[in-house]
């Protein structure tokens, strides 16, 4: 695999934008060579003329959508914070609640999916909190404090079978399953409330 095509899915996943030495050190290459790969990268969007650009600002990548299509992506970002949440959304909510701190890739393990956008939702909602561990070189993510007062609780151990979801070591054998059973549903349907409060 090249390291264009290596840096190009690292940028997908991220939910913020990167800088030239996380993404050297994340593909264990020097810094020129990932800035040269990734000059190729920003010639190739620009070639393809697709909806995708990639930015450097100041030294920080990201991947987004061009300029001319802003209009439609300003429409379909407000739908998607001023509407109801969606069922992968208050999934990832739960999961959250229940496993957090949880890193992005460990949650997009247990849902199965790239849940990037999601979690730019939450994070926008002001449902979630995002923190960067420099050691571990990743990013994790916490429900809010106005998440647990408008669930009307006083801390998450709070939340039904709290020990036993958050401490399991099979999270896909019994946090996933659990998501269908009467208590975390009860969770989820006032993470719902309280989303659509907060908003």
């Amino acid at each position: 695999m090249s390291l264009k095509s290596q840096l190009e899915s690292l940028l997908f996943v991220a939910v913020k934008p990167l800088s030239l030495k996380e993404l050297a050190d994340l593909a264990k290459v020097k810094t020129k060579e990932a800035e040269a790969a990734l000059a190729e990268l920003a010639t190739d969007y620009k070639t393809r003329a697709g909806g995708l650009t990639l930015i450097n600002n100041n030294g920080h990548y990201q991947i987004t959508t061009v300029a001319a299509n802003a209009e439609l992506i300003q429409q379909y970002l407000k739908d998607e914070t001023t509407g109801e949440l969606s069922q992968p959304s208050l999934e990832a909510l739960t999961i959250i609640a229940y496993r957090g701190p949880i890193a992005k890739l460990e949650l997009d393990k247990i849902r199965g999916v790239n849940c990037a956008l999601i979690i730019h939702n939450l994070l926008l909602r002001g449902l979630i909190d995002e923190k960067y561990d420099k050691i571990k070189n990743e990013h994790y993510y916490t429900v809010t404090t106005d998440l647990l007062r408008f669930l009307g609780l006083s801390e998450l151990k709070d939340l039904p079978d709290y020990d036993k979801l958050h401490d399991t070591v099979s999270v896909q054998e019994t946090l996933l399953p659990a998501l269908g059973e009467s208590a975390p549903a009860e969770v989820t349907a006032k993470t719902e409330s309280a989303a659509n409060t907060a908003d």
